[in-house]
């Protein structure tokens, strides 16, 4: 099993920066590809971007490309999500996630372990 805590959400202004984090312990080594979701209210939960553990690549959703870069310390066994250039639709709850396979999916049903996600709010 793994176990994934997210941090580093909090109230911003447009135009702002945040980093949340992701720690992950437990069976650390089997989560290959890791993730960051986001779902608001009564929405379904959306790809934020991914990056592959041995070859560092990564993925983006279109929205946050450009602003959000995501980033990973394999011997802290820690994600990151580097958010600047915050607008009001990126507040969200935010989600990390890890799955076993090597491609950096967009696939939430992929995706075998989960945070419970940190609360991120953009002020306009």
């Amino acid at each position: 099993q793994v176990q994934l805590v997210e941090s580093g959400g909090g109230l911003v202004q447009a135009g702002g920066s945040l980093r949340l984090s992701c720690a992950a312990s437990g069976r650390t080594s089997i989560t290959t590809t890791m993730g960051w979701f986001r779902q608001a209210p009564g929405k379904e939960r959306e790809f934020v971007a991914a990056i592959s553990r041995s070859f560092s690549g990564t993925a983006y959703a279109d929205s946050v490309k450009g602003r959000f870069t995501i980033s990973r310390d394999n011997p802290k066994n820690t994600v990151y999500l580097e958010m600047n250039s915050l607008k009001p639709e990126d507040t969200d709850v935010y989600y990390c996630a890890g799955r076993s396979g090597y491609r950096t999916s967009s696939n939430v049903l992929e995706y075998e372990y989960w945070g419970q996600g940190t609360q991120v709010t953009v002020s306009s």
